[in-house]
């Protein structure tokens, strides 16, 4: 399970040169402290910042006591809302300077010209973070925000199952397709993997960690490949899931989805840092029959795996993004700050995005959930090492991502092909853009 999925919801840097044709790439730029010039903020400042991630008011009040130079005003934003919220408060003025922002709605923020062009200002902090999560936050090359979080993605099993079928943590994702089959051969009632009609983050998991790149800034434009080798590869790996029923179809807006896996129905998931607290708490039945292993890979030689990112944005209007883009960096790479977020007791759920996860790790492996079998540590410091840096979040990715959860109930329920939803999605996210007036071409 990816992280979007307990909502209960939802690439290569281009170079800075490239900055100058960003009007082409995402169709309005937003403006304010640009990479043209990074000035200096004078004097004392008050900056409002919005976010809903427990553990981060507390924060705050760390970073004001040590900078009296520069104030936070920390708003708790929660709300299904809060992104409609966002751009209403943009456009009538008012927005904070800063507002927490998955990945790809920083995406669609900046190509509407609702963010700040921060990557002269962000340039300081960049070599504490991963490729992947910088890349997050410069669609196009250019920065908008500074990495919060990550979610690398990992494998979860039912160790005392697994035995009892005869199988081992699968390495690739034919492993896990043959496992399930010769689980399927002793209980048909027993599934390998869960994939809800509602959410087609497998996919987009399966097709970063196959090496695909749904998005590309390539100079004036972008290049847009649903149906490269790579994502048909991964498309196909999740239609045998389908033909075969391999996988349960438990929705993850179903507060009885926990039993699915707690009673042994499905015994395996991909899933991340922030939801092993969710486990340890919903998971009675089975605690300590649990392992952590990597996560499936395409190919061993090229061990590669996915991760959703949250970020900090700064919004247009901001008047300090040097400050900004200071207290966001100090909030996410810090070690004091990281201390205490990554604390199961601050409840943030938080996984540092930065180089080096060693010193978080630990504290937030639930012990009496997992069996101490396996190295749950280093499973999770390799995930984090491994996310594909091609990835990356294109101008429409949310609106996107919209359009295939519609797409994506018609496949679990066999109406559809993984391959012919791949192929709609590139001709929708072609035309889209171009009603955007944001200039894209199919990949070859």
């Amino acid at each position: 399970m990816s992280k979007s999925r307990f909502r209960f919801r939802s690439g290569a840097l281009v170079p800075v040169a490239a900055a100058a044709s960003l009007s082409l790439l995402l169709a309005a730029c937003s403006d304010g402290g640009g990479s043209e010039a990074s000035p200096k903020t004078k004097g004392k400042v008050t900056l409002e910042f919005w976010s809903w991630t427990d553990g981060i008011e507390a924060q705050t009040k760390v970073w004001n006591k040590q900078h009296p130079e520069t104030q936070i005003k920390f708003v708790n934003a929660a709300g299904e809302t809060v992104y409609q919220k966002l751009r209403a408060a943009v456009n009538a003025g008012t927005a904070p300077c800063l507002s927490k922002m998955d990945g790809m709605n920083l995406a669609s923020f900046a190509a509407d010209g609702l963010l700040t062009d921060i990557t002269k200002a962000a340039a300081p902090y960049q070599s504490a973070y991963t490729t992947a999560a910088w890349n997050a936050v410069s669609p196009g090359g250019t920065t908008f925000g500074i990495p919060m979080g990550s979610s690398p993605l990992f494998t979860a099993y039912r160790a005392d199952l697994f035995e009892k079928y005869g199988i081992q943590a699968p390495k690739t994702w034919d492993d896990l397709i043959a496992a399930g089959k010769k689980v399927q051969r002793q209980d048909k009632n027993v599934k390998i993997y869960n994939m809800a009609g509602e959410d087609p983050s497998t996919l987009v998991d399966l097709s970063w960690s196959a090496g695909a790149q749904w998005y590309k800034a390539a100079g004036d434009h972008w290049v847009i490949d649903f149906t490269s080798p790579e994502a048909l590869k991964a498309g196909d790996v999740v239609q045998q899931l389908v033909d075969d029923d391999l996988a349960s179809n438990a929705s993850y807006a179903d507060p009885g989805v926990f039993k699915t896996w707690d009673l042994g129905k499905t015994i395996a998931m991909t899933t991340s840092t922030w939801q092993l607290p969710i486990y340890d708490t919903n998971f009675p039945k089975s605690k300590g029959k649990w392992q952590l292993s990597d996560a499936p890979l395409f190919d061993t030689a090229k061990p590669q795996t996915s991760s959703n990112f949250d970020t900090t944005a700064v919004l247009k209007g901001c008047k300090s993004p040097d400050r900004a883009a200071q207290f966001a960096a100090w909030l996410s790479s810090s070690k004091e700050s990281l201390t205490a977020l990554t604390d199961p007791a601050s409840k943030s759920g938080l996984f540092p995005a930065v180089k080096d996860v060693s010193p978080y790790v630990g504290k937030i492996i639930p012990t009496e959930m997992f069996d101490a079998r396996s190295d749950s540590a280093k499973v999770i410091t390799t995930a984090a090492s491994r996310v594909g840096e091609q990835w990356q979040y294109g101008p429409d990715y949310a609106a996107m991502y919209s359009e295939m959860q519609k797409q994506w109930g018609k496949v679990m329920k066999k109406q559809l092909t993984v391959k012919a939803m791949l192929t709609n999605l590139q001709q929708w996210t072609l035309d889209d853009l171009k009603g955007k007036g944001i200039k894209a071409v199919a990949g070859s």
